[in-house]
């Protein structure tokens, strides 16, 4: 069940692998995140220290949080993954010129995760093909829909 979705990532990259990878949060934020409250437009991932930490993410706090706490909506947020996993990413983002982007949140069994994915940038000229192709899509799926309905 997906929370909040980046679909700036998939405009602006090509998607060439994507991980599961799960998020410490503060009780706030996950209060925060059932309700709906987060958003991952301008969100991205970096590397320090052999980690991968969530850089930009909004998590606007709801009214009811605890009085004693300051919430951060922009906080860096550290990433789980397993350490092969890591490794595998660092190793292509370093070598291979791979960029890692969050692709969005979702619930896997009650908790919350990130999908992240090792993506490669696109070039103007490319977004414009890609921009193409889905109009296509679209006006045949209308063209469908209204041989299909004029039976």
């Amino acid at each position: 069940m997906s929370i909040a979705n980046n679909k700036k990532a998939f405009h602006d990259y090509f998607i060439e692998e994507k991980f599961e990878a799960g998020l410490v949060l503060e009780g706030w934020e996950v209060k925060a995140i059932r309700a709906g409250r987060v958003q991952l437009k301008d969100t991205y991932v970096i590397i320090r220290n052999g980690e991968l930490f969530l850089l930009g993410g909004h998590i606007s706090p709801l009214i009811s949080a605890s009085t004693h706490i300051h919430p951060d909506m922009t906080r860096t947020r550290k990433l789980l993954l397993k350490e092969d996993e890591i490794k595998r990413l660092i190793t292509k983002v370093e070598q291979r010129g791979f960029t890692i982007v969050p692709l969005d949140l979702h619930f896997s069994r009650g908790r919350i995760k990130c999908e992240i994915a090792l993506a490669r940038g696109k070039a103007q000229h490319d977004k414009r093909q890609s921009e193409k192709e889905r109009e296509w899509q679209r006006e045949k799926q209308m063209v469908i829909s209204k041989f299909n309905h004029g039976k």
